[in-house]
């Protein structure tokens, strides 16, 4: 019997790749084994996210090297992820079967009508981890925030929120396998809600009632972090229109919950704030950020931004630059805006020139190499964790509770997966370095 054998590609963000871990669970469930390459796959799945045009243009680029595979042998290709429509007819023509990401119950059916039953429900699937000292745990899935650029409400739907329950016992079971960061994952954590039943005694009757509990985020990280164990606790994203005072009491008492924070701002300018719907205001963001340093002293903060957005004039993106150099983000994620169709802002003109798009880009980016490298000089001297990733020949690689990247010296293979203390003698706007402390 021959074994078929599949090869993911992810060309998207940490949402994609828990898409694969799931996709893992059914494609072994089919019978497939995972190709160690491209080239020895008789499937290739793509998870893409039409979120930015760079990932879409990706793909485009594959067409020429599948072209010459097919001429040689038989293969599938695969499109899931977040694919708008517009990109879907696009690329009808050189992919096998485009497929939602949630409608893999559909996936049997159209691998060559092999008959399995799958779980109804994307957040029922059990993952198949791609790491085995780090998981990423989504708590829900969808968005109904409908920001004027986004696609996501469109290609995955409106929020859905996974029983505590299971994710809770998702967590402790991974904390009993040794992993070490664990990464909750939503579109915006703060909206989640998950309903539980508990009983309870009437106190005017002998009879025992069924009262209905709501557990919201902060809840829920409360019940996670009473897991016991030596790992990392990490959440994104959140959005800062509904980040609330409970969420941020229950960051500063965490004992596994990591001094990082991505808290995406996306502009500096309240007009701009105002086309994207995001729905709050420059000062609510700056002083939010206040109150979250305030209570978790050393925390970093890092976001996202839209640069080009439509209508941006100098002045409004002169705001956006102002805004970076006040706040001193730790790490920010620079996009120039491209058009998603079927957004709101679909329908504004596209009008900031490509050039200048670039050119903001890079102001900002000056801005934040600066304020990066003034945060990392702060560890300098000092002896920090860091959860060793990868082992070269004469170093390693590993990220810091605070999210920084960190280069070491020292070390060796067997500490991938481990938690180590380095001592740092070095600091970069995008890195830190040291040597292993033994």
């Amino acid at each position: 019997m021959v074994i078929m054998k599949y090869k993911i590609i992810i060309f998207g963000c940490q949402f994609n790749y828990s898409d694969a871990e799931r996709l893992d669970t059914v494609m072994k469930k089919l019978g497939y084994q995972k190709a160690g390459d491209k080239s020895q796959a008789d499937l290739i799945f793509v998870l893409a996210c039409s979120v930015r045009q760079s990932a879409i243009d990706r793909i485009y680029g594959l067409k020429k090297k599948w072209d010459e595979v097919h001429q040689k042998r038989p293969l599938i290709t695969v499109l899931s992820g977040c694919v708008m429509e517009k990109d879907k007819k696009k690329m009808a023509e050189f992919f096998d079967i485009i497929l939602p990401i949630t409608d893999l119950k559909k996936l049997p059916k159209l691998l060559a009508e092999k008959a399995l039953e799958l779980p109804v429900d994307y957040l029922e699937l059990h993952p198949s981890y791609q790491s085995e000292f780090q998981a990423y745990v989504p708590i829900m899935t969808g968005c109904n925030n409908f920001c004027a650029y986004c696609v996501v409400p469109y290609v995955r739907g409106r929020e859905v929120s996974r029983p505590a329950g299971e994710i809770i016992k998702e967590c402790r079971d991974l904390i009993k396998k040794g992993y070490k960061e664990i990464t909750l994952l939503g579109q915006n954590v703060n909206s989640y809600k998950s309903e539980t039943k508990s009983k309870v005694k009437s106190q005017k009757s002998k009879f025992t009632i069924q009262k209905l509990k709501v557990i919201n985020f902060p809840e829920l990280l409360k019940m996670i972090d009473e897991i016991p164990g030596d790992y990392w606790l990490r959440f994104v994203t959140s959005h800062p229109k509904d980040m609330s005072d409970e969420l941020i009491r229950a960051m500063a008492k965490s004992k596994h919950l990591t001094p990082y924070l991505h808290l995406p701002v996306q502009a500096g300018d309240n007009g701009i704030l105002k086309k994207m719907n995001r729905r709050y205001t420059v000062e609510h963001y700056k002083k939010l950020v206040a109150k979250i340093r305030k209570a978790l002293p050393g925390i970093s903060v890092s976001t996202d931004v839209i640069v080009g957005f439509p209508g941006e004039t100098k002045k409004e993106f002169k705001n956006t630059l102002k805004l970076f150099k006040e706040v001193k983000f730790g790490m920010a994620y620079t996009a120039q805006y491209s058009e998603r169709s079927g957004t709101a802002a679909a329908r504004l003109k596209d009008d900031v020139p490509r050039e200048e798009k670039k050119r903001r880009e890079q102001e900002l980016t000056k801005v934040l190499k600066k304020t990066a490298l003034e945060y990392n000089k702060k560890f300098l001297g000092k002896t920090v964790t860091v959860l060793t990733e990868e082992c070269k020949n004469d170093y390693c690689l590993g990220k810091t509770a605070t999210f920084k990247t960190a280069k070491f010296t020292g070390g060796s293979r067997d500490l991938v997966g481990k938690f180590v203390k380095v001592k740092l003698n070095k600091a970069e706007a995008f890195g830190i370095g040291g040597t292993l402390v033994i």
